[in-house]
């Protein structure tokens, strides 16, 4: 059952405010304003088509990628891609994406290596994301390069990018298990030398909101320039760090659609706007076509062929569906009693559930006046208890409820012979 568009656009909050696209909302724990927060103006770079493709499952051709690009009429801020030197496909694509003239900056992620730096900017891309592992177990397992050549390293490929008129951002690789000394040793020497963002990176999805908060707060009064955030989603908690991220001052976020990545992936696209929309809805409104999300999110879901789980942010098959009757009398009252978020504004609609034992009469009334049929509120009472009595026995369908609500609307009107209408004997 769909709710009226005028009933989540029209009704009236606790507090009388009327948020942006005309819902009614309030957040009675809104915080004081941080000069240092960016909720209300951060930029996305989206990496399905870097980080995604590390997904286990992913595959993407050229046309898949292609048709992936529709994230530039949604529009985010960048678009990341495969690093070119991985291989000689890589490269051909990402020279494709390129030429299109997309709204969207082109980057790619590479290692903070000066081959892998050249054959980047050879592609025509507008932005290089250097990285390279600080903790001390990267740096022994993984690279076996010592701090002191890392930031040698970084400032050489960094000087190098900018000299050929590129955007370029360093990152540290594990950046929560690294020590805080030399990381802030390492992003403030390249920021000396005018990198335009640094990245802190939880490489291994260990980190927790405070955590984030603490460092990324810590790091803005260090560096200048722009701050980048990449988090696994390893423990859950991806998209609460990308927010407390914003909240301590980083300005940029990467996600991925449906957070598809390495191992469990990275914050979702869908899950963070979520989140933004309440936060700012004014500002996350009128940046991204919120309405191409299910699009969106169902063609990587395919191509990965995966199903959007039932309980993701927005597109999930059931994240607007309200069942218990005491929850289905608010919402039909108004919208914003049980609903955070308005699906209008994801080209969606609300279903409230009648056809269970948890139903409510007011659910069921709907759903008469919906079939065209005339009750008294105690006729539906008593066709509501009809149908949790048949619910009580095995699951129904809305065919079977409406079928109890057609049966009984029929037995109200069957017309029993009246005296009136008796034959007339001799």
């Amino acid at each position: 059952m769909c709710g009226n568009g005028s009933n989540a656009n029209g009704a009236k909050g606790a507090n009388g405010t009327k948020a942006s696209g005309g819902a009614f909302r309030t957040n009675p724990y809104q915080p004081v304003g941080d000069y240092l927060s960016n909720v209300a103006n951060f930029k996305i770079i989206e990496s399905t088509l870097r980080e995604g493709e590390q997904f286990a499952n992913a595959y993407f051709d050229t046309e898949t990628k292609i048709k992936m690009l529709a994230l530039d009429a949604f529009g985010v801020d960048y678009i990341e891609v495969t690093s070119p030197a991985a291989s000689e496909q890589s490269r051909k694509d990402c020279e494709a994406i390129c030429k299109l003239g997309l709204k969207a900056k082109i980057l790619t992620h590479v290692r903070c290596d000066m081959r892998d730096a050249r054959i980047a900017v050879e592609t025509g891309v507008d932005g290089l994301d250097v990285v390279i592992g600080t903790s001390s177990l990267l740096r022994e397992h993984s690279h076996g390069k010592d701090m002191a050549y890392i930031e040698k390293t970084a400032i050489e490929v960094i000087e190098y990018v900018k000299s050929k008129g590129l955007e370029v951002r360093f990152s540290s690789e594990d950046s929560f298990r690294s020590d805080l000394v030399d990381l802030l040793s390492l992003y403030k020497a390249v920021d000396k030398v005018g990198v335009n963002r640094v990245g802190i990176a939880d490489t291994v999805g260990c980190a927790s909101p405070r955590q984030v908060y603490d460092l990324v707060r810590t790091l803005r009064g260090v560096v200048s320039c722009d701050i980048e955030t990449h988090f696994h989603d390893d423990t859950g908690c991806s998209i609460a760090n990308a927010f407390c991220a914003l909240e301590a001052g980083a300005t940029h976020i990467d996600t991925s659609v449906l957070g598809i990545g390495e191992r469990n992936g990275i914050t979702p696209l869908g899950g963070l706007l979520a989140r933004m929309v309440v936060t700012s809805p004014e500002y996350v409104k009128s940046k991204y076509k919120l309405t191409m999300l299910k699009e969106i999110e169902d063609m990587v879901a395919e191509a990965v062929e995966v199903n959007t789980p039932f309980n993701n942010p927005i597109t999930g098959f059931c994240a607007f569906t309200h069942k218990a009757g005491i929850h289905a009398k608010a919402i039909l009252n108004n919208p914003s009693t049980y609903e955070i978020l308005n699906p209008a504004d994801f080209g969606l609609t609300r279903y409230v559930h009648f056809a269970s034992r948890l139903t409510g009469w007011n659910a069921v009334k709907t759903r008469v006046g919906q079939l065209g049929l005339v009750m008294t509120d105690d006729q539906v009472k008593e066709c509501t208890a009809k149908i949790k009595a048949m619910a009580d026995v095995r699951p129904i369908a809305i065919d079977d409820a409406d079928s109890i609500i057609r049966s009984f609307h029929l037995t109200l009107h069957e017309v029993a012979p009246t005296e009136a209408q008796a034959p007339v004997t001799a």
